[in-house]
């Protein structure tokens, strides 16, 4: 059993942590801070009383009474942490008996964290400057533990959850050690969400903004940068609205702007509004549409870690990646890559929508098989349908059929289908999609939001959808085929960006796993789930039709032939392929092939 030293006891509220609080202030600091308001606890053996993990609950135990079930206990000091062994235990026994547990520190310890942050409720991190020199004047000591507190944020295995899944520590790492020109550096944050069905960012920016513009104060410490911008859509107002509301409390709290709480660190924000453009979620188009000029990508490198906004060193991560930062220091890094899987840690929040039952956002730790999301979570698909095909990245991502209903939403298991996570939308199809069809929505959509600055994504993703057109409009040959994969490569190895590199994979994905509805358009000249208008066919059976005329009179092409109470015919020469005898059939007389 580990003994700690204790310098004192003191009962306060809402100051360390929330609600009522114990503090136990334990002696011992290797800190030489020149503002230091209780230098008599620097010395770890010197003063104070010695006293076990279970005398120290113990008495904690008979002061709930005071602090009830809101408030809990705050191991401050001095510094808490060079007491590992007594901490340890002593945060193990508060959990066992239900106390909240906060730990106020200034990540100077012993090194070693994992135990004692699994049982920490809260964590309250001492800043005390954001440069080596500043630091080492302030504290008379070297940056160490901080850079371990950064390896920390990178081995919980924390990424980037814009769609890459680029490590944020690593991120966060290169842009910390990159060097500015002047020492300027800058945080950003991608809240332009522009992948059709997809609405996480805005979810998080209309109910927390605190988490990101906290988050991103964090960052600007972390990297050494005084300001930060959320490039956030126009058409979300009410996000906007809140955000710069939000960005207005922190400031008037102090929590923005010059000295952030006496600490000689400053910090602000700004808001950039994007007028909607795609290309803009690519992170060298979004820091050009900053700073005022056409949103186009850039080649990379230089990195934006190293040469980005202003052509300066420039960490950019997403919404839902700052929103996540707060609870891993909170929590601790361990208590976060415990969730999902060794290479996709944490949780992922989808956009579930298309044809299920259950539409809505829907958290789930990385790794979470897709039939659970489909079957469980989303209710599956309406009307009796047959769950079909999922389309995971937005318009950059790829279509998981039904087959691989099981696979696991991480990551590396997404890309070895030829799909991706992306941002998080997931648009779920029944069997009345046809998947061609889908392909060209999707590079419809590519086609409209392109930047036109590379060829290959300007007239090879035209030539694409032109191919696809040509297939849906029954024209399509077997050597179509072959080109379109063969353009889908090319576009893949030459695009300028990320936009345009993955714009092939809608296309690629459908072909991989739905060839056999591409060889019925291009063979057979039918579409399977009729929806090409091009390759249907309406027939009447005589068996069904009670000759009610009502097909007859609602055809705008006069294509309906028949008597009165007697079977109708339609003339395939005359019909528009409209649907409307189907619409008034009330027998169920008519179908489509």
């Amino acid at each position: 059993m580990a003994m700690g030293r204790i310098h004192s006891w003191e009962s306060m509220g809402l100051v360390d942590g929330p609600g009522i609080r114990t503090v136990i202030f334990l002696q011992g600091c290797r800190l030489r801070c020149r503002y230091c308001h209780n230098p008599d606890t620097w010395e770890l053996c010197g003063g104070g009383t010695l006293e076990s993990p279970e005398e120290t609950v113990n008495r904690l135990m008979r002061f709930k009474p005071y602090y009830g079930a809101d408030g809990g206990v705050t191991f401050s000091g001095g510094e808490p942490l060079l007491q590992k062994e007594f901490l340890t235990e002593v945060l193990a026994l508060c959990k066992s008996r239900g106390i909240h547990t906060c730990l106020d520190t200034a990540g100077v310890g012993c090194g070693g964290y994992g135990e004692i942050l699994k049982n920490t409720d809260l964590v309250l991190l001492d800043v005390k400057h954001y440069t080596p020199e500043g630091y080492q004047a302030v504290t008379s000591r070297s940056m160490d533990a901080y850079e371990e507190f950064l390896d920390a944020v990178r081995d919980s295995g924390v990424v980037g959850l814009g769609g890459a899944g680029f490590p944020t520590g690593r991120k966060w790492q290169m842009t910390h050690d990159a060097v500015s020109p002047d020492g300027v550096k800058f945080v950003c944050c991608n809240a332009d969400e522009g992948d059709p069905g997809a609405f996480m960012d805005r979810s998080v920016l209309e109910g927390d903004p605190h988490s990101v513009i906290e988050a991103m104060t964090i960052a600007g410490y972390a990297i050494g940068a005084h300001q930060g911008y959320i490039y956030v859509r126009a058409e979300y107002p009410i996000a906007v609205h809140r955000l710069q509301v939000a960005i207005g409390q922190a400031k008037e709290y102090g929590l923005l702007g010059e000295n952030i709480f006496d600490t000689g660190f400053s910090f602000d924000l700004e808001l950039r509004l994007g007028a909607g453009a795609f290309v803009c979620g690519e992170e060298t188009a979004l820091m050009t549409s900053i700073e005022g000029k056409r949103g186009e990508p850039h080649p990379r490198p230089p990195f934006p870690a190293n040469k980005g906004l202003f052509e300066r060193p420039t960490l950019l991560n997403n919404v839902e990646t700052y929103a996540n930062i707060t609870w891993i220091l909170n929590n601790g890094p361990d208590k976060f890559a415990a969730i999902g899987t060794k290479g996709s840690t944490g949780t992922k929040v989808f956009a579930l929508g298309g044809k299920i039952a259950n539409t809505g956002l829907v958290e789930i730790p990385m790794g979470t098989p897709l039939r659970t999301v489909i079957e469980d979570i989303g209710g599956g698909c309406p009307n009796g349908k047959k769950f079909k095909a999922a389309q995971t990245g937005g318009p950059s991502g790829g279509c998981i059929p039904a087959s691989l209903i099981d696979t696991p939403m991480d990551y590396d298991s997404l890309g070895a289908i030829g799909s991706m996570m992306g941002s998080g939308g997931l648009i779920v199809m029944d069997e009345d999609n046809c998947m061609v069809d889908i392909a060209k929505f999707f590079l419809e959509f590519i086609i409209d939001e392109s930047c036109g600055k590379c060829s290959p994504c300007r007239i090879g993703t035209k030539r694409l959808y032109d191919l696809l057109t040509k297939i849906t409009e029954g024209n399509g040959t077997l050597e179509d085929l072959t080109t379109i994969e063969e353009l889908c490569e090319h576009i893949k190895q030459s695009a300028l960006c990320g936009l345009g590199q993955t714009a092939p994979n809608p296309v690629l994905s459908t072909l991989h796993h739905f060839r056999d509805e591409y060889i019925a358009h291009v063979v057979e000249k039918r579409c399977p789930a009729g929806v090409c208008k091009n390759l249907l066919h309406f027939v009447i059976d005589p068996g069904k039709c009670k000759g009610c005329t009502l097909c007859a009179k609602n055809c705008p092409a006069n294509a309906i032939m028949g008597a009165v109470k007697a079977p109708h015919v339609i003339d395939p020469n005359k019909c528009i392929k409209c649907g409307a005898c189907m619409d008034n059939c009330r027998f169920g007389a008519i179908s489509k092939h």
